[in-house]
């Protein structure tokens, strides 16, 4: 299983493993990995206007280039959909929203550098008010207009799957102008057929036998551990070696190289827009 491509779409380092966490990617047969900002917060970063976001970008990107030491590494750049209510307690959620947007500003520019690949959206996965709540939207909206405008992919954090849901987004991601399938939905759930409906494009998240469900109802996805190498959680979402384990048992159960690589590389290159 050497020369395949084992691509996670959506992890982050922090400060558990750190960069040791490839190392474990790496050794288990992963090759390649998108790499994503976590909250301002988990950089001591407290942001009252978008220019703020460039220090927290700035030590992704420099982390992104150490990790391209082990393995072929992405950096997603983002504001998480949370900072909405972080900086809405303390400035006012109509401003935080105003932050956000301008953070996303900075991002799109750091795609249009080469800096990074992607950029990283979406709205609450908890319960907010109705005014948290069409602020949010507002910020995805104006993610998925940066994007089109670098032309780079969104990778999504939002609330837990209905189909009602993406559908919603998938409606805000259409008048935006951006192409459906560089919308990313992170920790997607293994329904690919109806993502492929809908034309939003689905990370799936590897636990249990999702890779195993998806793969049965198409290859139309990719697939991510969401590891946040917190000490706090060790191993949460998933471990760093998840992804590679996923498509052996893939290849066991009978699955064809060509899926692995049509997930795991075509999928990559084709939503992403890189060369792997």
């Amino acid at each position: 299983m050497s020369s395949l491509i084992i691509t996670d779409d959506h992890m982050h380092i922090y400060r558990h493993l750190g960069l040791r966490a490839l190392e474990e990617f790496k050794k288990a047969g992963g090759t390649h990995v998108f790499l994503v900002t976590l909250l301002t917060k988990h950089y001591g970063i407290f942001p009252k206007k978008g220019s703020d976001f460039r220090e927290m970008f700035d030590r992704h990107v420099k982390l992104v280039r150490e990790a391209n030491e082990i393995v072929k590494a992405y950096a997603v750049l983002g504001v998480h959909p949370a900072e909405i209510t972080v900086l809405g307690e303390k400035l006012g959620y109509r401003r935080a929203a105003e932050i956000m947007m301008e953070g996303l500003d900075v991002a799109g520019k750091y795609v249009e550098e080469g800096m990074a690949v992607a950029i990283k959206s979406g709205r609450p996965h908890y319960t907010v008010s109705r005014e948290v709540w069409n602020l949010s939207n507002e910020v995805m909206a104006h993610a998925f207009e940066v994007a089109k405008d670098a032309g780079c992919a969104v990778q999504l954090h939002t609330e837990s799957y209905s189909r009602k849901g993406v559908e919603e987004i998938a409606e805000i991601a259409k008048k935006a102008g951006i192409k459906l399938e560089r919308v990313v939905k992170h920790f997607a759930p293994p329904k690919v057929d109806e993502f492929e409906e809908i034309g939003i494009f689905p990370s799936v998240i590897a636990m249990g036998d999702n890779a195993i469900k998806a793969a049965t109802l198409g290859d139309r996805f990719t697939l991510e551990t969401d590891y946040i190498d917190d000490p706090d959680r060790p191993g949460a979402v998933l471990g760093p070696k998840t992804v590679p384990k996923k498509v052996r048992e893939l290849l066991k159960c009978g699955f064809s190289e060509e899926l692995v690589f049509k997930i795991c590389k075509d999928n990559v290159e084709r939503v992403y827009g890189v060369e792997l």
